[in-house]
């Protein structure tokens, strides 16, 4: 599965890869286009707690959703994230 491939609710793994590496960076040695990033934990991908909420923080501005702060212990993988982001953009 590519990163456009894998939808959620109309927001992309390559939605959320774009806001984490344009708020964060992309650390060094990291592949964001990898196969298995969308269940690699964040931390193993260089993000950390403050990187998820930067993102928290611009999907707000972006997108209007509302995701709560615990989201950084409840997402660990993008794929949680973006299963999150489903849910928030559904209700």
């Amino acid at each position: 599965m590519t990163l456009s491939e894998f939808p959620s609710a109309g927001f992309t793994l390559a939605d959320l890869l774009r806001l984490l590496s344009e708020s964060a960076g992309v650390p060094e040695g990291i592949d964001l286009e990898a196969d298995d990033v969308v269940d690699t934990p964040f931390y193993r991908l260089g993000y950390d707690s403050l990187a998820l909420l930067q993102v928290t923080g611009r999907l707000k501005r972006e997108y209007g959703l509302m995701l709560p702060d615990t989201i950084v212990a409840d997402a660990p993988t993008p794929r949680a994230l973006l299963t999150v982001i489903a849910h928030a953009r559904a209700a």
